[in-house]
């Protein structure tokens, strides 16, 4: 096991879905002479495009993006694997004489490049295969129990309905004889915010909902249901990662039948409000994040030239 080094020579760009990361970002480039690294865990999918909201071709040829499509949405892909990724691809834009920005709405990728992450043992996927019996046997609850009787800072942090992340906690205490809550706990130790540059797009909560609703129905026009239908053709089984994706799941319900157009539309809504939510609380528990307040009438050119001023 290793503790990653954390990653503070970079700038980032964060803020919830749909607050307009892309345009600001790509303006942001042209201000710094810099290369963008995504920082999304959907985005890192082939063939998942207009439901992650990718930059389109136009963007991505204007400007280099990296950690884009690097995987299938068959194959699982884990925190450890974005983080080394991550920190080779910066250390090759450097090595070019370029600045790294990280641009997306992960808080978990964004916290780990911050702070750091222990690495533990690889997947024990006949582990997570039991675990998963005896949760079909005897429920959520049972499993979160059984965390919290060896690792009770592990489970204090996590719903007891996160099953991931509570099997993956079960799985390192399996292994290593050690709670991960203990070796995380670097994890939990912020940065002075003066020694970072991370910047997080914030809009009041209505226009947020507006650009949400805007955005669901724009997905919809440019062909969301045919993109999930060639993704469904391509790869019958999506990784739980790839799942996880607002607007996919209700797109295959639609297809299949289970709900109608106007249900989709408003359950896809629906999810990513909530999703915007638990971004903003992960945002405002991280102090590394100055405050960028957007309004309709600031374009992205001007909030860029306000965040590369403010370093």
């Amino acid at each position: 096991m290793f503790v990653t080094d954390r990653l503070l020579n970079c700038w980032y760009l964060t803020g919830p879905t749909a607050s307009g990361k892309t345009d600001v970002g790509i303006a942001l480039v042209e201000r710094l002479r810099a290369e963008i690294v995504s920082l999304d865990s959907m985005a890192i999918y082939r063939h998942m495009d207009i439901g992650t909201a990718k930059p389109d071709r136009l963007a991505r040829s204007r400007v280099p993006h990296h950690l884009l499509d690097i995987v299938d949405p068959s194959d699982e892909f884990s925190l450890h694997a974005y983080v080394a990724a991550a920190h080779q691809t910066a250390r090759d834009i450097v090595a070019r004489g370029g600045h790294v920005l990280f641009v997306g709405g992960t808080p978990l990728y964004l916290k780990a490049l911050l702070r750091g992450i222990c690495s533990g043992p690889p997947p024990d996927w006949e582990f997570r295969q039991s675990v998963h019996h005896d949760v079909q046997r005897y429920g959520a609850e049972s499993l979160h129990q059984r965390l919290r009787s060896v690792d009770p800072l592990s489970a204090a942090k996590l719903h007891p309905h996160d099953l991931r992340r509570i099997t993956r906690a079960l799985e390192v205490h399996k292994q290593t004889g050690v709670p991960l809550g203990h070796l995380q706990l670097q994890f939990n130790e912020p940065n002075d915010p003066s020694a970072c540059r991370v910047f997080a797009l914030h809009w009041p909560l209505p226009l947020l909902h507006e650009r949400i609703q805007t955005r669901v129905q724009q997905m919809q026009r440019l062909g969301l249901r045919q993109e999930v239908e060639r993704l469904i053709d391509l790869f019958p089984q999506l990784s739980r990662t790839a799942r996880q994706a607002v607007g996919y799941q209700e797109t295959i319900d639609l297809i299949a039948g289970k709900i109608d157009e106007t249900q989709a539309t408003q359950l896809t809504q629906t999810r990513t409000r909530q999703f915007a939510k638990r971004q903003g609380t992960w945002f405002r528990s991280l102090v590394e994040c100055r405050t960028v307040e957007c309004r309709p009438d600031l374009g992205a050119d001007q909030l860029a030239d306000q965040i590369a001023l403010s370093n």
